[in-house]
């Protein structure tokens, strides 16, 4: 079963197209890093993938179900979409009503929903802030409140929206750590980022856009290692790859184990 995007296109109301004839499948169990400029189309493909954006020609199908005719709320029964912002998606007055809110609204025996929010809360690391207003909570602390909300649904797809923006190094272990939980859960993640170094530690497939449409498409040696696809999708070639370049060392070198093993 998968995320397929079937020569898909999405115009706004002005005019404007955003995302032109784009294809893509995302399998079962797959982690897959969106990486690209801004206004590249990146947010704008994802949110079609849980209809949040309906596209203007083409097909989006999930797990063999064609989205045009469904609802956006029967689709995120499926796929999870944690915004970019957390006030875009926060409205309950404490921490636990909102990982709660849609567990209730699926009105599910009060044991399952305790039991999704339990799940929501340990992988985010929150259990402290469940009785506080998200409102009364930092920033990157809202964003973990957010994400618990989604993984409380229980969807078979997450995609992340820029979840390491004002995470530090703890937030952005917990993210880690969280992802491989979800995929080992049978969760698909997907990420829309512009942290390269997040890309690369925790993806295994990139998909590199640029001109509204995909341009590369493959593993994180094969993007980042690509110097035409990284010039046109407009991102930096992770640190570790940037200093074995520098060092004129071959062998698209990524992380840190390969470059002490090649020097």
């Amino acid at each position: 079963m998968a995320i397929e995007i079937k020569n898909a296109s999405f115009a706004y109301p002005n005019g404007y197209v955003a995302i032109d004839n784009i294809n893509i499948i995302i399998n079962d169990g797959e982690r897959v890093a969106i990486v690209g400029q801004n206004g590249a189309g990146k947010t704008t493909a994802a949110k079609m993938m849980n209809g949040l954006n309906r596209p203007s020609e083409g097909d989006v199908i999930i797990d063999g179900t064609n989205t045009k005719d469904k609802t956006t709320a029967f689709i995120a029964k499926t796929v999870g979409y944690v915004f970019q912002n957390p006030d875009d998606q926060i409205f309950n007055q404490t921490v636990k009503a909102e990982i709660e809110y849609m567990p209730r609204y699926f009105k599910l025996p009060e044991k399952e929903i305790k039991e999704r929010v339990n799940y929501g809360v340990e992988l985010s690391g929150i259990e402290e802030f469940l009785k506080i207003n998200p409102y009364d909570l930092p920033y990157p602390i809202r964003k973990f409140v957010a994400i618990a909300a989604v993984i409380a649904s229980k969807p078979k797809y997450i995609i992340l929206d820029e979840p390491t923006a004002g995470q530090d190094k703890h937030g952005i272990e917990i993210l880690s750590k969280m992802i491989d939980r979800l995929q080992k859960d049978g969760v698909t993640v997907l990420t829309i980022t512009h942290d390269m170094e997040f890309a690369v530690n925790n993806f295994s497939r990139v998909v590199a856009m640029a001109h509204k449409n995909i341009i590369a498409d493959g593993t994180p040696q094969e993007i980042f290692w690509n110097e035409d696809v990284v010039a046109d999708a407009r991102i930096k070639k992770p640190q570790i790859g940037e200093l074995a370049k520098q060092l004129s060392l071959d062998g698209n070198i990524l992380f840190c184990d390969e470059l002490v093993e090649r020097l």
